[in-house]
């Protein structure tokens, strides 16, 4: 017995030692569990943001593309029709770099005299030199939403173009053991975000030097105010404050994406003016900044034939436009000099964007113009029969200007053995608009339609050539404000935070010292992004991504059902949803992950078919009713809502808002040509009827524009 007692004692504890050690398991899986689930979570909201952003990305890069293509078709018909034809005309005001060409003729340009200041002003007063007590001043007053004085905004120009003038192309900056330096990179018009830099990281000063790395204007509504602010520092401060061009510091690239609208809804009497002085001071801003020879600051990029010492020698003002090559011809020119001499004008390389000539361009460099090769009798043929169908589409009668021989139309600039000119732009248009890739090589960028994309090969080759270790470039707006790529040799910066929607991105900037470490700052500037949780952000940027990119299904309608038919021979109504995918993206060609997007395009599906006529019927998407007879205008507008807008801005020279009939119908001819499709007189003109809601014979752009603004029925649900 009391053996037995005495083993019968540690069995109770054994049973406690028990009871304690299953709580503590059940509590570690119960934590294992949470925590593979929150993962899941995180990884499920991770891939729904990466969507997102996917779409917005593509359909940003997708109108950057259709911009370049219109504006090919225009340096198209600069180039080939007579410069007396009508449509040439309505266009040549663009391609102009400008009237004014001597110095001193641009000195009165500048001039701001004549502009009173009147009495009832109760913005800032500005004194010449500008001081820092000045800038601060102006700051002060955008922050309060005042708009400066126009006589002032003309001084800020004028002083602004005349240091530029004596700046090179590309800046050097020494940064001292006792200083850092910053870089801000794209801001596109967003005030909100330059102040809350200045507010984190301290104003410029001779003590906290500042590089601003391009894109300050267009999309944001503040473009003017930006520019002035940074044009009034450099100003203040022209050894530490530096900023370079980026690929919207170009008056072509202005008329899609805002920035023209807004300097002439802020300013009605001097706008024009004011636009025209931008143009020369954009041609003028340094394309480059390298920090301590050994960080290399651009907008864009590189490209395998990126040389510093071409872009250091390289008379940047002559691009006006980076998208408008120089062509070198030979007749005469004041500004040469007489007969002989060269003159410029315009070539788009790969502008020949019809079919026709695909298989040409397939077989020649990108960066080479077809009219800089020998030009055979099937080819000039094609050519002349291009020519005459563009103007059949266009309803214009003038007679072409005939093909010249070869030797005759050769381009120095891009030919074989090219000269200066070719190569200049060539590299203008790499630092400005291209992107790197994570695969070696260098190929053209067809996804924004200019620059190159360019590899981490591409990377060590150029920096390795010119003894530098990093390339610093912005963009491409990024989720974290900020990304490393090339072996963290490439590091894109973008300073514009809820770029596409509130909550869709943070804005970084970057700090670095003598060490030339980069240390990047993240922020956000709208307080209601900041309260958000991961899930509502992801949630509120992903409603307003999938209801553009609904936009984008819907006004492709009539296409999408004619590419669903082609899965559909026994015309039953219902496809797979792997056809469904294929034909979408045929369609919108925005890369974008159609099937896996279906759950939130796509509400119900039969054993995994889908009925697309009631698909289309279920975009909750509408658009006004007006009386047309030819429906199929009202679609073409909805597809090419910001080409019309780009167009009617080109042809409003005198920058009214008020086009006539004629112009109209120019607009629509113009539009017609470019999409190649046959539009007929009587549907432009019922439309523009139907458009003049005051009957006195002119259309007013915006709210042109605003009344073919589709509409989302779910968002007003």
């Amino acid at each position: 017995m009391g053996c037995g007692v005495g083993k019968s004692r540690p069995h109770p504890e054994k049973c406690d030692r028990v009871s304690i050690s299953v709580p503590a398991a059940t509590a570690i899986r119960a934590a294992l569990l949470i925590q593979r689930w929150y993962r899941q979570y995180v990884a499920r909201l991770e891939v729904r943001r990466r969507c997102t952003w996917n779409i917005f990305q593509s359909i940003e890069y997708a109108g950057e593309q259709n911009q370049i293509k219109l504006y090919n078709f225009f340096a198209f018909l600069m180039d080939h029709f007579t410069p007396a034809s009508s449509e040439r005309n309505i266009i040549s005001h663009i391609f102009r770099e400008n009237e004014i060409c001597h110095e001193t003729e641009w000195e009165r340009y500048f001039c701001y005299k004549g502009v009173e200041v009147s009495e009832s002003y109760s913005g800032p007063h500005l004194t010449f030199p500008m001081t820092f007590c000045g800038v601060s001043k102006l700051m002060e007053a955008f922050k309060q939403k005042q708009q400066l004085h126009a006589r002032y905004v003309l001084q800020i120009l004028g002083e602004t173009w005349r240091l530029l003038r004596f700046l090179p192309s590309i800046n050097r900056v020494s940064v001292c053991h006792t200083k850092e330096i910053t870089v801000c990179g794209d801001l596109h018009g967003q005030l909100e975000d330059l102040l809350l830099i200045f507010y984190k990281n301290g104003l410029p000063s001779c003590e906290k030097p500042y590089v601003f790395n391009g894109d300050f204007v267009d999309r944001g509504k503040n473009s003017l105010e930006i520019l002035l602010t940074l044009f009034g520092f450099l100003l203040v401060y022209p050894n530490d404050v530096h900023l370079n061009r980026g690929n919207h510091e170009d008056h072509i690239v202005n008329l899609r994406y805002g920035f023209t609208k807004e300097v002439l809804g802020k300013y009605r009497v001097h706008g024009k003016k004011i636009l025209k002085l931008l143009q020369k001071i954009f041609s003028w801003l340094p394309v480059a900044t390298v920090i301590n020879h050994k960080v290399l600051v651009v907008h864009g990029g590189i490209s395998d034939s990126t040389n510093l010492d071409v872009v250091t020698r390289m008379d940047r003002h002559r691009y006006v436009s980076v998208l408008q090559p120089p062509k070198m011809s030979y007749g005469n020119s004041s500004r040469n000099g007489g007969a002989g001499g060269p003159v410029e004008s315009r070539r788009r390389v790969r502008s020949l964007t019809n079919h026709s000539f695909s298989q040409v361009q397939r077989s020649i460099s990108p960066w080479r113009s077809l009219h800089s090769l020998p030009i055979s009798n099937d080819l000039s043929s094609s050519l002349k029969n291009e020519l005459k169908e563009r103007r059949r589409l266009a309803g214009f009668d003038q007679a072409y200007r005939e093909m010249k021989a070869p030797d005759s139309d050769l381009e120095p600039g891009f030919g074989a053995g090219a000269g200066t000119h070719g190569n200049e732009w060539k590299h203008m248009m790499d630092l400005l608009w291209s992107d790197p890739m994570p695969q070696n090589g260098c190929i053209p960028n067809e996804v924004r339609g200019g620059g190159c994309y360019w590899g981490p090969d591409v990377t060590e080759e150029v920096l390795g050539r010119h003894n530098l270790q990093l390339l610093i470039r912005s963009h491409e707006c990024k989720q974290d404000g900020y990304e490393f790529c090339h072996n963290r040799k490439v590091l894109t910066i973008f300073s514009a935070s809820n770029y596409y929607e509130v909550g869709s991105n943070r804005g970084a900037y970057i700090r670095m010292g003598p060490d030339l470490v980069p240390h990047c700052i993240q922020y956000q500037a709208s307080r209601t992004c900041r309260e958000l949780t991961l899930r509502q952000s992801v949630s509120w940027t992903e409603r307003s991504a999938l209801r553009a990119l609904k936009e984008q299904l819907f006004v492709h309608k009539s296409d999408l059902i004619s590419a669903f038919r082609e899965f559909d021979p026994n015309k039953t109504g219902m496809i797979s949803l792997r056809h469904w995918a294929t034909a979408t993206e045929s369609i919108l060609k925005l890369g974008l992950p159609w099937r896996m997007l279906r759950p939130q395009l796509v509400s119900r599906t039969q054993y995994g078919m889908v009925n697309y006529q009631q698909w289309i019927r279920e975009l909750s998407i509408t658009e006004p009713k007006l009386e047309v007879s030819d429906t199929s205008i009202l679609e073409t507008m909805y597809k090419n809502h910001s080409n019309l807008e780009t167009i009617f801005r080109i042809i409003d020279t005198d920058h009214s808002g008020l086009i006539s009939f004629e112009e109209f119908r120019q607009t629509w001819k113009l539009l017609s040509s470019h999409l190649k499709m046959e539009i007929s007189d009587k549907a432009i003109a019922d439309l523009a009827q139907s458009m003049d809601f005051n009957k006195d014979g002119s259309i007013d752009i915006n709210e042109f524009m605003e009344a073919f603004r589709l509409v989302d029925l779910s968002t007003h649900s």
